[in-house]
């Protein structure tokens, strides 16, 4: 009886260690999990690992760059992330006025990269995503390049010179941003003017067309008449050419009878009767020997 009291005692007192040695488990990974975490920085990411302490808004950023699997305590250390290919993005249009207070309306469409080389500066400066950042500082800087650059312009100056007001903008954006840290690869805008100025625009380029569509039926015409002339001509010329053919053989056949081959032209057709004469007795004689 005693032994079996013993045994369930011993029982116990395994069960009780067991109990605190995984509850001491629990602990410690409990412990590690916040003490220690790992993490995986993609190829296509740029990782950034960075002291919280250092972490402030006057301070400087203890940082370096990271890849692979990452080990870091998240007490007092954090792991960011920026991917390194290229982003598109498409804004929604902006407003913006010529000198001449024209509104035009830009739609730009822009493609960038980070700058794997300042990738830690743009962290420390803005510690935020990119989604974040092309929506605030990126958005502003595209605003404020079409609203300097569009105030040069009168609206028909900017409409004859748009190729140029793009480079311009462009321009002013690549050295705003890649000075930041970002790369620009493509940059375009499609640019609509007023209605008015569209409706004034239209109507010129119908009174142009119409203009043209005028000039080629004169020339047409003048081409026409041309071409009649010419036709006229030579029919005249074809129809000189044939009379003084004419005139010349008339003139070589005159010249070439005299009396007597006239003479023997008539004797050849003289059938050998002589003429009857009814006035009277005397019978006109024909002189054969001429």
């Amino acid at each position: 009886m005693a032994t079996n009291h013993q045994q369930a005692a011993q029982n116990k007192q395994a069960a009780r260690s067991a109990l605190r040695t995984f509850l001491l488990l629990i602990v410690i990974v409990g412990a590690a999990s916040t003490l220690m975490r790992c993490t995986r920085v993609d190829t296509s990411e740029f990782g950034i690992k960075f002291s919280k302490l250092s972490l402030s808004e006057q301070g400087t950023l203890k940082a370096v760059r990271c890849n692979g699997y990452v080990f870091y305590c998240p007490i007092t250390t954090d792991v960011f992330t920026y991917p390194v290919y290229v982003q598109r993005v498409d804004y929604s249009p902006f407003i913006v006025t010529t000198k001449d207070a024209a509104t035009f309306t830009m739609d730009p469409l822009i493609a960038y990269s980070l700058n794997p080389n300042k990738a830690i500066d743009v962290f420390a400066k803005y510690r935020r995503p990119l989604s974040d950042i092309q929506e605030g500082y990126m958005r502003t800087v595209i605003y404020d390049a079409y609203r300097i650059s569009a105030n040069r312009y009168t609206s028909d100056e900017l409409m004859a010179n748009r190729a140029k007001f793009e480079e311009e903008v462009r321009n002013m954006l690549t050295q705003s941003l890649e000075t930041e840290g970002f790369m620009v690869s493509e940059f375009t805008s499609q640019i609509t003017p007023p209605p008015s100025l569209a409706a004034a625009i239209d109507a010129k380029n119908t009174a142009i067309q119409e203009s043209l569509k005028a000039e080629n039926l004169v020339r047409q015409a003048e081409a026409q008449a041309k071409i009649e002339v010419a036709k006229a001509e030579g029919e005249a010329r074809a129809l000189r050419i044939k009379a003084d053919g004419e005139a010349y053989y008339n003139r070589t056949v005159a010249a070439s009878l005299n009396a007597l081959l006239v003479q023997q032209y008539a004797i050849e057709k003289w059938n050998g009767e002589l003429p009857t004469y009814n006035g009277g007795n005397n019978i006109p004689l024909i002189n054969l020997k001429q």
